[in-house]
Order: C-alpha cells, then structure tokens, then sequence
C-alpha cells in the first residue's frame, strides 16, 4: 500500500517500503509522484520506459555510496556488507562493487509514522554488520507547494561512516519529452566536463554568469555531465527545471554544501544530481533536508 501527501497545493505519492526491492536506491520515502493540483502538473516519470530495463529507479529516490559500499573491499563472497537505506547485501563474487547490480537483501527494520496528510517519517533500525552500523530517519513533509526530505544519520556502530548521498530526481514534467522545450538552469556559471564525450551531444551550456543547459533535440542517447561542487547557502536555489509550453517548473532550494553534482537523463527523463559527503565518527549525528518547490509561470 502506497502513502500520499496532501495539501491545497501538492499531492506526493509515496512507496510503502518494500515496494521497490532492489539493491541500489533507498527503500524508505521513496516518492513515486509529485502533483501540482494547480494545472494538474505532474513531474516524476520512472528511470526507464522499457520494463525491466534499468535499476528500478523513478520520481524522487536517493541513493548512498554510489561509488563504493561500506566495508565492501573487506567483504568475502558469501558475507554481507551494508548499503544504507537498503539493507545488509551478499557480496557474490570478487568483482569491484558495481551500484547498477542486483545483490542479494536482507532489508533494514523500518517503522512508520504518518502524521495526518502532510508528513510521515521513515525510521531505518541499524543492523551491525563487522562494526558498521546506522540509524536512519527520514521525514517526508509538504507545506504549501514547497515539498521537504530531511535526512538523519546515527552512526550507531564502532567504525566509521564515510559514504555519500545525492537524489535521483527523475523528472519529465507532464510527460513531455526532453527536448528544445526545456531549460535547466543554475545560478552560478557552468564548467561542465564529462567522462564519455559523446554524452554531451546535443546538449548546449550558456556562458553567462547564470548558467543554462539547452537540449538541441529529443535525445535517444544517454546525456550525462558533471559539475564542481559549490555552497549551497550562496544562492537562492541549486537548480530549476522549467518546460516552456506548459510553464510549469521544479527547482530545488537545499542549502547543504554540494560536494559535486551531476545530470543525467535520456529522452523522457532529466537528473540533476547534488551530492552531499557524510563523514561520521562512532556515536556521531548529521542531518540535512533536501527542498523542492514546484511551480506554474
């Protein structure tokens, strides 16, 4: 059973946990779907249109440690390292850790707490596993149309945590295509760079002071691009999507230290990435919210 948010404004639709079982994305707050009830705006659409296809990804979905597992170098095949917000998995073989693999799960205790139609929270037990152990919490919450994810990590175990986190903001607003329609802006200049050339074909990147990223035509490749940290603080909003025949947007208003972030998408789908270093010593707390505001021009 799916949980929903509502207010004058905004209804989010929610997983029940356990609904998504795989092995990359946080189970808990898991938001399927963001509606703007003023023109009936919708924004989350699913990581791949092709069932089956992908790593199970839709709507708003964070992931921690996508470039390496805790205690997973020290790992043997057959033993369980810890991916937070998931569970304990089975490492299956000597290959490197690999986020876009399926492993093995044995899912975190979670409980659940709805307070009326505008809030619930998430509360990940840990499970030590050879030291490393954590408590998450996560508060789902909405006020007006301004939709907010606050994270709580307790590293409850006795070595330390050091991972990072970002969410997977699949958006396709209304279902539109990417294409010349779109806009995502930042308000800073851009110095965009990428692993794979070829993934910024067909893309287009201001050169002003407020940096704009410009899609030529429907991609049917995968566009992928990364961009230097910055803090957050400094400015009004981190990111904003905009889809001009619609006038409807999205923009994310977090005001964490980003330590890098990333774009991804493909012809139905745009990710703009913040990704967020945690660091804990045992018996060590941190918290952070990530906040959206969705919108129509």
């Amino acid at each position: 059973m799916a949980y929903q948010l509502k207010n004058e404004q905004l209804r989010i639709e929610i997983a029940e946990v356990g609904d998504y079982r795989g092995s990359r994305f946080d189970w808990s707050g898991f938001i399927t779907g963001v509606t703007l009830l003023d023109g009936d705006h919708s924004f989350c659409v699913p990581e791949s249109l092709v069932p089956g296809q992908g790593t199970g990804g839709a709507g708003l979905c964070n992931e921690f440690g996508i470039s390496g597992a805790l205690g997973y170098e020290d790992t043997s095949v057959g033993e369980s390292f810890p991916k937070l917000g998931v569970g304990l998995l089975t490492r299956v073989d000597d290959r490197e850790y690999d986020f876009s693999r399926s492993y093995p799960v044995k899912p975190f205790e979670t409980v659940i707490e709805k307070e009326g139609t505008r809030s619930i929270t998430f509360r990940m037990a840990p499970d030590d596993c050879r030291g490393y152990a954590v408590a998450l919490v996560k508060t789902v919450s909405i006020d007006h149309n301004r939709l907010t994810v606050e994270y709580e990590l307790l590293n409850a175990g006795t070595k330390t945590i050091i991972t990072g986190e970002y969410c997977h903001n699949f958006l396709g607003i209304d279902g539109h295509s990417i294409g010349p329609d779109y806009v995502l802006k930042f308000p800073f200049k851009l110095s965009p760079w990428a692993d794979e050339e070829e993934t910024l074909a067909g893309l287009s990147f201001s050169q002003g002071e407020a940096g704009e990223v410009r899609w030529d035509n429907t991609p049917f490749n995968p566009f992928y691009f990364r961009l230097p940290g910055f803090e957050g603080d400094k400015y009004p909003w981190m990111w904003e999507l905009l889809h001009g025949s619609s006038g409807a947007g999205v923009r994310e208003i977090s005001r964490f230290k980003v330590a890098g972030a990333a774009v991804w998408g493909t012809g139905h789908v745009v990710s703009p990435e913040m990704f967020i270093e945690v660091k804990l010593a045992p018996g060590e707390r941190k918290t952070w919210s990530r906040v959206y505001e969705f919108f129509a021009k």
